[in-house]
């Protein structure tokens, strides 16, 4: 199945065009032989036009119990006295285990939300990347807990954080 990205512009809306990219990554994401680089593009291609792209968060590492995204640590995302915004880092830590959700539990019909997030930022920074890589806690039928561990480019943590996400049936 290929979609093209400049033909999905042209003819269909941006909540249509999301759909059809969340189509196609549950179509392979149930084929246990999907390549990292499809679940990848996929889970990149659905960011278009959210906070993920506005903060240029991109997945960068999948596994069969983790998924990682980076984020550049510009003046864009930092607070007033020039280091990474806590806020960002939130913004980061939750869009990453949501997604997790979506990838590693593989199911089509799940809709994911989280609930509730804590971070405890331990170490600033101000120019970079900084690596969000999440991975589960428990993995329950509707309630999903998450560790993120944000670091930096040489695997200092910055900030440790915990997701707790609800997943449901679309209806």
């Amino acid at each position: 199945m290929t979609f093209r990205k400049s033909v999905l512009k042209k003819e269909v809306g941006l909540s249509q065009q999301r759909m059809i990219f969340t189509t196609a990554f549950l179509i392979l994401a149930k084929k246990r032989d999907m390549e990292k680089e499809q679940v990848l593009a996929l889970t990149n291609g659905i960011c278009k036009n959210t906070l993920m792209e506005t903060l240029e968060i991109e997945y960068t590492d999948v596994g069969e119990d983790f998924l990682q995204a980076r984020m550049p640590v510009t003046p864009k995302v930092h607070q007033p006295d020039g280091v990474l915004h806590g806020g960002a880092t939130a913004a980061l830590a939750e869009s990453v285990g949501s997604a997790a959700v979506f990838v590693l539990n593989k199911d089509p019909n799940a809709q994911v939300r989280g609930i509730e997030i804590t971070a405890n930022h331990l170490k600033s920074i101000a120019a970079g990347f900084v690596y969000a890589t999440a991975r589960p806690q428990h993995q329950g039928k509707s309630i999903q807990l998450w560790e993120i561990r944000v670091e930096d480019e040489a695997g200092n943590l910055i900030s440790l954080c915990k997701l707790t996400t609800y997943s449901r049936k679309k209806s």
